[in-house]
């Protein structure tokens, strides 16, 4: 009769061995699928120029997944972004670019354009801007580049705007469209993050009003969205229902960049 052999027990380090083995298989698996999925996104078409641009037409789709989803699940109007004391606001307010707001501006000359749904077009001042409700806001400004800094904004509640000059059936389409008076910069927003009751249209900054190279006389603060979307020196608001132009979204950006 055949003897049965027993199997002996695995010691400490074969344990080891065995675990690093399966570890480095596993690590290695996931490396090869993702330099094989990096490989099939980096030959992939690119999308067709349009509102949005510069990047591989997968990308662009996922991205406008994550959009719909961050629509429909994620965002909430009635969800306000932490706010902070103003003693925890920074002194030196960090500055990216100028693209659409280099050099100073002629106050008494500057005007807000704001084209409504019928193409008519209202003009209003810095002074009439000034007259109408004022919010503070001391938040977390976040940069898609990866830098946080807490900032200290004053100005007029977007819906305050709307309320003031009766824009109530502009406020019902699905987009606006803000721009730099050059046109050199603008961004594209859904309707419901810029109602939102935290976006502001900025005239102070650390209380005193804006310098150049923040947006002098008046720039877009909007906490719900990456700074890319919060536009220095406005020029001109327009509303749609079709998606406006976006200057990053047409480098290859996200479109919705919201947080």
């Amino acid at each position: 009769m055949k003897k049965r052999r027993i199997k002996q027990p695995l010691t400490t380090e074969q344990k080891i061995k065995r675990r690093n083995f399966l570890s480095f298989g596993i690590f290695g698996a996931f490396g090869a699928a993702a330099y094989g999925g990096w490989q099939w996104l980096y030959h992939s078409p690119e999308e067709k120029p349009g509102v949005t641009a510069g990047t591989r037409v997968p990308l662009r789709r996922a991205l406008n997944k994550t959009e719909l989803f961050f629509r429909r699940l994620a965002f909430n109007e009635n969800h306000l972004v932490k706010t902070y004391p103003v003693e925890r606001a920074a002194k030196t307010v960090r500055h990216n670019s100028d693209i659409g707001s280099e050099g100073d501006i002629n106050i008494d000359q500057w005007r807000l354009k704001i084209i409504r749904k019928d193409k008519g077009v209202i003009q209003i001042t810095l002074k009439e801007i000034l007259a109408l409700p004022k919010t503070e806001l001391v938040f977390d400004f976040k940069c898609v580049e990866g830098w946080d800094q807490i900032q200290h904004w004053g100005g007029v509640r977007f819906t305050e705007l709307i309320k003031h000059l009766g824009l109530q059936d502009e406020a019902k389409l699905a987009y606006v469209g803000m721009m730099t008076p050059d046109g050199q910069y603008y961004v594209g927003l859904d309707m419901p993050s810029a109602l939102h009751p935290q976006t502001i249209l900025a005239y102070e900054m650390n209380g005193k009003p804006l310098p150049a190279q923040h947006g002098k006389p008046l720039r877009l603060i909007i906490p719900v969205k990456y700074g890319i979307k919060n536009l220095k020196r406005m020029g001109t608001i327009t509303f749609s229902d079709q998606r406006p132009p976006d200057y990053w979204a047409e480098q290859g950006y996200d479109y919705y960049s919201g947080l």
